[in-house]
């Protein structure tokens, strides 16, 4: 798809299946019922460190699947169980993930990508499903070639012991700040409830890797190959306007004619109004 002003082509897309990967990263908070307290779990250390009181160590099941065999993963099946207190009740959801995430098509971008579920209710669950697709969003035209690596930066300094360096607040304003990022479209949730007293808090997530439509600015000979388009589809448009103009004009005797032909001069003149 093109987009243009005139004869120049200011931007244009294509569609290319990204590279995605899991990193195997990811913040966990579950908010319960009645005492506004939570339980977390992280895989960064330092953030386990600093919460050490609300830390629960879940089982954790990560699948990338590459279903057409082409390279290219194509989606992430993550399956969390969080232990629970009999006393326990789950009445919210906050899920950060992690991701590797490539084009290549024309520009090498590479970037860390997140994705991040939330849900709350006023009945205690049991469990939350989620299924979605991992989306591209740009404020920005990618360009047409060359290495593009501004965002391949973690967003998480894993060496700091600052709560605050791991804060979702603190991550989200960073994300925000650039532009191009990723987000989990449309996503579709299930909430379970009847949790028995000895039973884990599962969540369970199905995120696809779909083909995404991808803006970039053309580069200069693509530019001029549009413009040239343009310019021939005009000429002729031009040149065929103007010959049945010219037919007119000396079928209908618009304008006065000489009729001459060779060792004539002057032989005769038509004019419409004699």
């Amino acid at each position: 798809m093109e987009f243009a002003k005139g004869f120049w082509l200011r931007e244009a897309s294509y569609r290319e299946q990204p590279k995605v990967a899991f990193k195997k990263e990811f913040i966990l908070v579950l908010d319960l019922q009645n005492s506004g307290d939570s339980v977390v779990y992280s895989t960064f250390q330092q953030y386990n460190n600093l919460f050490q009181s609300k830390l629960r160590i879940p089982i954790i099941k990560a699948r990338e699947v590459d279903s057409n065999h082409d390279g290219k993963y194509d989606k992430l099946d993550l399956d969390i169980e969080v232990p629970m207190l009999a006393t326990d009740n789950v009445v919210g959801v906050k899920l950060l993930l992690f991701f590797y995430y490539r084009l290549r098509r024309f520009s090498q971008f590479h970037m860390e990508s997140l994705a991040y579920i939330e849900h709350s209710s006023g009945v205690a669950g049991s469990g939350l499903q989620v299924f979605s697709d991992l989306s591209l969003y740009q404020k920005q035209l990618l360009g047409h070639k060359g290495t593009d690596n501004r965002y391949n930066g973690s967003l998480v300094n894993e060496t700091q012991v600052y709560a605050d360096v791991y804060s979702m607040s603190t991550i989200f304003r960073k994300y925000s700040e650039r532009n191009v990022t990723t987000y989990l479209q449309d996503p579709l949730k299930i909430w379970s409830t009847g949790r028995a007293a000895d039973a884990p808090f599962q969540i369970s997530t199905l995120i696809n890797y779909p083909e995404q439509q991808v803006f970039y600015a053309p580069g200069f000979w693509y530019l001029i190959k549009w413009g040239w388009v343009q310019y021939v589809s005009v000429l002729l448009l031009f040149l065929y306007v103007f010959n049945k103009v010219k037919i007119f004009v000396f079928q209908h005797q618009v304008v006065a004619t000489v009729v001459s032909g060779p060792g004539q001069t002057d032989v005769g003149v038509k004019d419409k109004f004699s």
